[in-house]
């Protein structure tokens, strides 16, 4: 509603209050500590203002809070252990603030919580491992802080229903714990851009509702396990810049879902299948580029017909390039650095004067 100001003590004036959302505002300011007085508060919604200072401590005193959203504001200072005094509590979202310092184990005792969002901080520290305890526990998000240490081995003994685990973008070291293979829900599995070693698990293959599965930016190695294949549900696939070896399995190409696929920069090898793109009718977006691929690119591409991004440079590519690359939706093209022959490259530019959306070419 375009509001601003501060939050006026009166407020708490509203003794039988059950739900507050004043969100999507430019409210700033301290909370008043009169908000106490509405016992009977089970949601607040603050997402999305202006509020400063340290979140207050007395919000650890509303009993009977299920929600309780904080986002998208400026409150400094850490994370509350007080929290864990709110005991029913289901949904606890604090991203995107300038929050800093360890997550405090007591928020382990939140035995009903459910979403816990503690993305886009300055969190350090290593992750409590009272938090893998909680059971109802679906969506756990640390995307973009600072955390370290490694993931307990039995990560997923306790977590039956997890359906989302963020925890991209930070310094967690050791290996993918095979055990992830036991959070048969997990629908969204990000691990991306943090210091993992070793190689990919194949118990990964039992995440069969996985949609999501992001690996980039880590220090795998070895090949690429064939039980990925069997994520029939994946729509993304990001293996890019690693070392993996080896080539592509061939059942990573039959997922008929799959959107996205990143593999650029690593050191696969081998050739793509002489039917590629008959098994994934629905690839938008291919990055193989800086790896050791070679021979043909086949023309059967073609049959992802809704493909945009085509980023194939930096290979050992041979032969003609297939004149049926003719894609409707095709924005962006790079087959640079291979060894197509310049009379087949010429004959393929020519043959793109249909692609109408075609934003970028690269040959170079």
């Amino acid at each position: 509603m375009q509001l601003q100001g501060t939050i006026p003590p009166q407020l708490g004036n509203l003794s039988f209050l059950v739900s507050l959302d004043i969100s999507n505002n430019t409210f700033n300011g301290e909370l008043p500590e009169e908000l106490t007085h509405l016992q009977r508060l089970k949601v607040i919604d603050f997402n999305s203002n202006n509020f400063t200072g340290a979140i207050p401590s007395f919000l650890g005193l509303l009993r009977n809070l299920r929600i309780l959203l904080l986002s998208s504001n400026q409150f400094s200072g850490k994370i509350l252990s007080s929290f864990s005094n709110i005991r029913k509590l289901k949904v606890l979202i604090l991203r995107s603030n300038f929050l800093e310092g360890d997550i405090p184990r007591e928020l382990g005792d939140l035995c009903y919580m459910t979403f816990l969002d503690l993305r886009d901080k300055l969190l350090t520290g290593s992750i409590p491992p009272s938090i893998y305890n909680i059971t109802p526990m679906e969506i756990f998000d640390l995307t973009s802080n600072n955390l370290t240490g490694k993931l307990p081995t039995t990560i997923c003994d306790h977590l039956p229903n997890l359906k989302e685990l963020y925890l991209s973008v930070n310094h967690l070291n050791g290996v993918i714990p095979p055990n992830l293979g036991k959070c048969r829900k997990l629908q969204k599995l990000s691990l991306s851009i943090n210091e993992f070693r070793g190689s990919v698990p194949r118990e990964l293959g039992n995440l069969t509702a996985l949609t999501k599965l992001y690996l980039g930016g880590l220090h795998l190695e070895g090949e690429i396990p064939v039980e990925l294949g069997n994520l029939n549900k994946l729509q993304y696939l990001g293996l890019d810049i690693n070392e993996f070896t080896g080539s592509v399995p061939s059942s990573i190409f039959n997922m008929s879902l799959l959107k996205i696929l990143a593999l650029k920069e690593n050191k696969l090898s081998g050739t793509l299948p002489s039917d590629l793109g008959l098994g994934m009718p629905s690839l938008e977006e291919l990055y193989s580029g800086s790896n050791n691929l070679s021979g043909f690119i086949s023309a059967s591409i073609s049959n992802s017909s809704r493909s945009r991004i085509l980023d194939l440079p930096s290979n050992s590519f041979t032969g003609p390039i297939p004149e049926s690359l003719n894609l409707e939706y095709l924005e962006f093209l790079n087959l640079g650095g291979n060894h197509f022959s310049s009379d087949s490259a010429l004959s393929f530019l020519t043959s793109l004067t249909n692609c109408r959306k075609l934003k970028e070419v690269g040959f170079a």
